[in-house]
């Protein structure tokens, strides 16, 4: 039995992304005849069509679908077979991919990469910046080794592990009522325009929840599409806002007539986990990232 080659999966799995031939190529430093030969040749070999070739594009065959999700699993396979061959057991060896979700990674990844870069050297580490949804479906797709999200996040095929729980502080204008001295707590932002999130953003989901609101009220909602956005409205006086502490930790507001204030008691609203495939090869490694980001928020940043 003739078997395909790896390197067609490669460029049938490039074309299932880049839904171009051209861009394809060029994501795998071919010419695209190149490309489209071996992806004949891979139809020919598997007596299928696998590709819908269109005058603007490339569309997978229902079985080109099925194919490439095997090729991903197999070719994923052959990435751990390599890693695990030239580490001999070594933990975070060699290339590990690692996500974050928006209102993480910016305020944390620096001190990662910066503490497992000292503490693992032969460690080449891929980041990805996206939403829960996508960054999970990395996950099963073996696109991605492990991803920082908030938890709570049920997800099927997926295990995860907490590193840290995130508080939530308030932002106000300052001058606003809720920025003076004294006990404050979520109940008392009810009375007040709470700007938020865009849907899509589990950060938004964990606000609602703080502030024990079920909804927006309707016809006084603005979003943000991220929280650089959101502390830059608040400085505008649109209203106020939850933050989470690592970003104001972070310097989230430095410069901004903003008043950053915690709650009593604090409010925490959400916690900080790594995540995984269940079943996956990386399962140790993602585990020693967890306990790395353990140590490292274990203490206050420099």
């Amino acid at each position: 039995m003739n078997l395909p080659s790896l390197r067609q999966l490669q460029f049938l799995d490039a074309l299932a992304r880049e839904k171009s031939f051209s861009r394809a190529a060029e994501s795998m430093h071919v010419t695209q005849p190149t490309l489209s030969t071996a992806i004949r040749e891979l139809e020919g070999l598997l007596g299928v069509q696998l590709v819908e070739r269109e005058a603007r594009g490339a569309t997978l065959t229902a079985t080109g679908n099925e194919v490439v999700t095997r090729a991903r699993a197999l070719l994923s396979d052959a990435e751990d077979l390599v890693l695990a061959a030239r580490g001999a057991g070594e933990p975070l060896f060699g290339t590990f991919r690692l996500g974050a979700i928006p209102t993480i990674a910016p305020f944390i990844l620096p001190r990662v990469m910066k503490h497992l870069k000292a503490h693992y050297p032969d460690l080449t580490l891929y980041l990805r910046e996206d939403q829960t949804a996508r960054l999970l479906e990395d996950l099963r797709a073996r696109r991605l080794d492990a991803a920082l999200i908030a938890l709570p996040y049920e997800a099927s095929g997926i295990e995860s592990v907490t590193v840290f729980e995130d508080e939530f502080l308030l932002a106000a204008p300052k001058g606003h009522p809720l920025g003076k001295e004294g006990r404050l707590q979520p109940e008392d932002l009810a009375p007040h325009d709470v700007l938020l999130l865009e849907d899509g953003h589990c950060l938004r989901d964990h606000a609602l929840s703080v502030c024990q609101m079920p909804t927006v009220r309707e016809g006084g909602e603005v979003s943000a599409t991220s929280l650089h956005t959101l502390i830059q409205m608040v400085d505008g006086g649109l209203g106020v806002s939850l933050i989470p502490k690592i970003a104001a930790d972070s310097g989230l507001g430095k410069g901004l007539d903003v008043s950053i204030r915690p709650f009593s008691p604090p409010a925490i609203g959400r916690s900080i986990g790594v995540a995984w495939r269940s079943g996956s090869s990386r399962e140790s490694d993602a585990r020693i990232v967890a306990e790395e980001l353990k140590k490292i928020f274990s203490e206050p940043a420099a």
